[in-house]
């Protein structure tokens, strides 16, 4: 199994969720059968009984699940049907091992945050990652994991442990991490800052985990002498760094990470080289035509 991580930095909102559902409608149409995980740090068990005002309207899945809108952006542009456990929650985890700790599971161990609650999540993680989520039999190919809210944030702390134990239970060549981040343009000034992105870097290599894969959001494309710079100061190679400026729809991310030639960049990270049938060249003509016609259309 191959797992790719999104992660986020800087601000909150720049829209890892549509990256990670890109991703994967890229790798799919490479030809491999991708699955994805939602991670959400917040103590609640599921999205259910939060105001739409504060996180956004519920998406309910076809298990009755009331889970995060990103996994509604993952079943559309992956066309899969997901189940409540692809969403991971703090509460749920906590919930899953206080019920274990009441039942003598750890036989009268101290049960702590390291290894007991880490070791669940890469648990879950493995355990739903196997479920095929497209209707064919056996497990996919990817896993998409996209862990919510930014690097730094205390509630998320768990979740990064755990997730940089977990690429040494998987080993190398099995797990390759994108890391979201904005490079802003002061008004007064008028360049592109690299900064943000530098200290977001920096923070994620203090908790373990150094990113193979930099997207970088922007409001206009980037200029070449900042991706050069980005590349020197977060040790990431120029052919690793994708800017996803803005663009007229969100189907366009797909293709803009097709024409940076990011799919390369993981398969590579993944040990998947472009030979033989799968993964082949993506195919994304359908998407081409879907970004272009959504383009033209003017009335509501």
């Amino acid at each position: 199994m191959k797992y790719v991580v999104v992660t986020g930095g800087v601000v909150s909102g720049l829209g890892k969720g549509v990256t990670a559902s890109s991703i994967g409608a890229v790798l799919k149409a490479c030809g491999l059968r991708v699955t994805t995980i939602k991670i959400d740090p917040y103590l609640n068990t599921d999205a259910g009984t939060m105001s739409p005002f504060e996180h956004g309207e519920v998406y309910v899945l076809d298990d009755g699940g009331e889970v995060d809108l990103d996994l509604g952006n993952y079943e559309r542009f992956l066309d899969i049907k997901l189940t409540r456990d692809h969403n991971i929650t703090t509460g749920k985890v906590y919930q899953a091992v206080i019920d274990k700790e009441r039942r003598g599971d750890y036989l009268g161990k101290t049960v702590q945050v390291v290894p007991h609650i880490t070791d669940e999540i890469q648990d879950w993680i493995e355990r739903v990652a196997i479920k095929p989520v497209d209707g064919k039999e056996g497990p996919p190919d990817v896993c998409v994991i996209e862990l919510g809210g930014t690097i730094g944030d205390i509630e998320s702390m768990p979740f990064i442990e755990a997730l940089g134990q977990f690429s040494y239970r998987v080993g190398p060549g099995n797990f390759c991490l994108v890391h979201v981040s904005l490079v802003p343009v002061l008004n007064v000034v008028g360049e592109q800052k690299t900064k943000p992105t530098q200290h977001s870097v920096r923070g994620l290599r203090g908790l373990g985990l150094a990113p193979d894969i930099l997207a970088c959001r922007s409001t206009e494309p980037l200029e070449e002498h900042v991706t050069t710079k980005l590349s020197q100061f977060c040790n990431v190679p120029i052919s690793s760094i994708v800017n996803l400026h803005d663009v007229t729809n969100i189907w366009h991310i797909p293709l803009l990470l097709r024409d940076q030639k990011a799919h390369e960049a993981i398969l590579k990270v993944l040990d998947l080289q472009l030979v033989g049938k799968v993964p082949r060249e993506p195919k994304l003509a359908e998407w081409t035509e879907r970004a272009s016609k959504f383009d033209k259309l003017k009335t509501p």
